[in-house]
């Protein structure tokens, strides 16, 4: 059986410098789905044409727009480039300048091409999950953060914070204290 073997992390995208290159469709939805989730990243966008939605979203996030063509300066102290054209082979120059300089890239719609992916996530407050199909569905990564927006109670971030209010009173050593949290988390999960 084939087998996921991505590591899912969870970026502080307010402290990281992202660029994404193109301006189309493809470049609003990487923009809306990771200023969604991260409605504080620092993102710049870089295109020769830029379609009014996507302007219109960049005003809202006061996202940088670069009315040019793709150049390989644009990567200057940047750690994660998302590439949306649809010039293949621009998209493949923005992978290779990447690679050299060892900064992370994400070619949309090519997985050979993409050091990550954004999967489906589901945030309730301090609570998210990152659902990742391996780059090879991401209508089922769709319907699983649908489910999951479902199922997951909305005063979920009520229990987490009490849970950390209570963790801070647990004395004992550490493995006292895993012990008691999941002894008191144990109704979450039974059936």
């Amino acid at each position: 059986m084939e087998r996921n073997n991505l590591y899912p992390i969870f970026l502080k995208t307010h402290q990281l410098q992202i660029l994404i290159v193109g301006g189309g469709y493809v470049a609003l939805e990487k923009m809306s789905f990771l200023l969604k989730s991260s409605p504080d990243a620092n993102v710049t966008l870089v295109a020769p044409f830029f379609r009014e939605e996507t302007k219109e979203f960049a005003a809202k996030f006061q996202i940088q727009l670069i009315d040019d063509t793709y150049k390989k300066s644009y990567l200057k102290n940047k750690q994660i480039v998302i590439a949306t054209t649809d010039n293949l082979d621009v998209n493949i120059q923005v992978y290779k300048d990447c690679k050299a300089k060892n900064i992370l890239v994400n070619v949309a719609d090519n997985p050979p091409f993409c050091d990550f992916y954004m999967g489906g996530i589901v945030t309730k407050g301090n609570v998210k999950i990152a659902i990742s199909t391996n780059g090879k569905s991401p209508t089922t990564a769709k319907r699983l953060r649908q489910f999951f927006e479902d199922i997951i109670p909305d005063d979920i971030d009520d229990l987490v914070k009490n849970l950390n209010e209570y963790r801070k009173t647990i004395k004992g050593n550490f493995e006292e204290k895993v012990e008691k949290l999941n002894e008191f988390t144990k109704s979450l999960v039974e059936k």
